[in-house]
């Protein structure tokens, strides 16, 4: 069955669509989910409600653009709206620093992909989002800002933090495991 017809019938409430539709892309929206977790258990959560979501939206999406990229906005959208119902981010203004950018060379490093996520999911909420969308989803810093409410000043210095923290972590091995 073509991708088409099963998100017209998943528009029609039809469940075994659905479950097709999250057997094609579990994996990849647990991925992206991940990403925006702390742990496995909160990234399952995630992915289960963005499932949710997704089902509930279904006819809103016009087929213009991939279904993938769509359905992955809602995926890192549901996390967002955790994170602002949970508690406070505590997102503070920061001035941004003057320093240069902290640059991390994943390329031609000895790190995991296991090692990686582990440090960006010790990094503080605030920063892990920043990082996230600016480095891995390539969100700019004005849709970090109106997604996150923060200026795009406070973004800059999220992710300048954020690369900081990273780069002494993965530096410092020790640090690893925190």
């Amino acid at each position: 069955m073509k991708l088409e017809e099963l998100i017209q019938k998943c528009c029609e409430q039809n469940l075994e669509a659905q479950s097709k539709v999250y057997q094609l892309f579990a994996d990849k929206l647990f991925a992206v989910s991940l990403k925006y977790a702390k742990n496995y258990q909160d990234a399952e959560d995630n992915l289960q409600d963005s499932f949710l979501a997704i089902f509930a939206k279904i006819k809103q999406y016009n087929h213009k653009g991939s279904f993938e990229g769509w359905i992955k906005r809602i995926t890192i959208n549901t996390a967002l709206q955790k994170y602002r119902e949970k508690a406070p981010l505590q997102i503070v203004n920061e001035v941004a620093d003057d320093t240069e950018e902290e640059e991390i060379d994943f390329e031609n490093s000895d790190f995991s992909v296991n090692v990686l996520l582990q440090c960006i999911q010790q990094l503080p909420d605030r920063y892990r989002l920043v990082f996230n969308l600016y480095v891995l989803d390539e969100y700019s810093h004005k849709e970090i800002a109106t997604l996150l409410k923060i200026s795009e000043g406070t973004s800059k210095s999220n992710l300048s933090r954020a690369r900081k923290i990273l780069k002494e972590k993965l530096m410092n091995p020790k640090n690893t495991s925190n």
